[in-house]
């Protein structure tokens, strides 16, 4: 970076470390973060979640709606979710007891989706020590589901028997910018959490209608479509939360499905949200750490997020870890085949993949702007469709402002897959 009159140094969140890179001043607009709340002890965590469930909105209190005798199933997230699973299940299970139910009558069903199975440690780690030894916590198997109905786009439904079968479904999650379901959490537990692979798969078709895009409710096919199918089964209460770059409950929300998970959407909205003042030449992101970069798969949505910032023919710079590689094979499969942009997009068009709809959103925001991955090692000796690989977070970045030019605009965004930015 010689030549510069000044050189600011950055620390980004890299898998659960930080990289250090260096940048000009000349050009840099700043730096690009969600409004960040105080820091959260663990005491002021529980007493958030317990506000939470002391007054649920559209729905009385858990401890009230439940029986002795009861079966329950409560959802949660795997771990590629950063939810913090122990602080929202122990005092659901609490309050459960409360009102009646035995320990025996509750599972907790780790909602995977199509993501791999977790061992026996990593169940205990992301519940929590005390959760697993109380209660009986499973994967979702996807090839233990119920038909219960189809949608109006025509999606079949079918989820775990173990949501349909129990007398009463709780859901819990984190809420962030999903970029094309809108936002995680609510029903999303239960579709794609705990459905089938056609499930899955039918109602991801969707995402290349339009409305299909981060932070958007009304008139999103894949929102709309995942409500609607998770109705057939019907959720009878859900505790979701907002969570801060260490995980920690900022705010939380309880109750009906639907009014309790719109609440912090809105919420979401006023912190993540964030106005940059004009487009940019470059975009330097971390998708936030782990687990947000625990592979490629993940760590897309925050490219998806800041995309859109960065001018046509500009440079996103991506820094994601990804211990875990591509983190889906059809993934993989879809950006090592040598086609163009145009060719994968089209490939997609002709017949919906899950996995290929990942490479695909890569290949609409590469056929606008140049991304830079950096990643631990690198993910092929070959070519990536959309993507051309670094070994060296430094390289990747003298590479981009450098192809801008002493002109170039830049800006860095931490936490990329929680910022959703705009230019004013």
């Amino acid at each position: 970076m010689k030549g510069w009159f000044s050189v600011p140094q950055f620390s980004l969140p890299f898998g659960k470390t930080q990289l250090s890179i260096e940048a000009p001043e000349t050009g840099f607009l700043g730096t690009f973060l969600p409004q960040r709340a105080e820091d959260m002890s663990a005491e002021v965590e529980r007493l958030t979640v317990a506000q939470a469930l002391d007054n649920p909105i559209g729905a009385s209190q858990l401890e009230t709606l439940v029986s002795s005798g009861q079966t329950v199933t409560i959802l949660a997230s795997d771990l590629t979710r950063p939810c913090p699973n122990a602080a929202l299940l122990e005092p659901l299970l609490d309050r459960l007891l409360r009102g009646g139910v035995k320990e025996r009558d509750i599972t907790v069903v780790i909602g995977l989706g199509l993501h791999r199975q977790m061992s026996s440690a990593e169940l205990m780690q992301t519940v929590g020590s005390r959760v697993f030894k109380r209660v009986r916590v499973v994967n979702h198997d996807i090839n233990d589901t119920v038909k219960v109905g189809t949608t109006s786009r025509g999606t079949p439904v079918a989820v775990s028997r173990l949501a349909v079968e129990a007398d009463f479904l709780i859901a819990t999650g984190n809420v962030e910018f999903h970029y094309f379901a809108g936002f995680s959490g609510g029903a999303k537990a239960l579709v794609p959490g705990a459905a089938s692979d056609v499930t899955i798969r039918s109602n991801h078709a969707l995402m290349i209608q339009d409305g299909a895009e981060a932070a958007a409710i009304v008139g999103n096919p894949v929102r709309e479509d995942l409500e609607e199918a998770a109705d057939f089964v019907g959720i009878d209460f859900i505790l979701n939360a907002i969570v801060d770059e260490e995980h920690a409950v900022v705010t939380a929300a309880a109750g009906g499905v639907q009014q309790a998970h719109r609440h912090l959407c809105e919420q979401l909205a006023t912190l993540g949200i964030v106005q940059v003042p004009q487009f940019l030449d470059t975009a330097i992101v971390s998708a936030g750490g782990f687990p947000k970069d625990i592979n490629l798969y993940q760590a897309q949505k925050a490219l998806d997020n800041t995309a859109a910032v960065v001018k046509h023919g500009g440079t996103l710079v991506l820094l994601a870890a990804c211990p875990e590689g591509f983190g889906s094979e059809t993934f993989s499969d879809w950006l090592m085949r040598g086609r163009s942009t145009g060719e994968l997009l089209e490939d997609l068009k002709k017949s919906f993949v899950l996995g290929g709809h990942k490479a695909a959103a890569i290949a609409r925001a590469a056929q606008r702007i140049d991304i830079l991955l950096v990643s631990e090692t690198p993910l092929t000796e070959g070519s990536l469709t959309g993507l051309t690989e670094f070994r060296s977070a430094q390289a990747a970045v003298d590479a981009a402002v450098t192809k801008a030019g002493k002109t170039g605009i830049y800006g860095v965004f931490p936490r990329g897959a929680s910022t959703l930015p705009r230019v004013k």
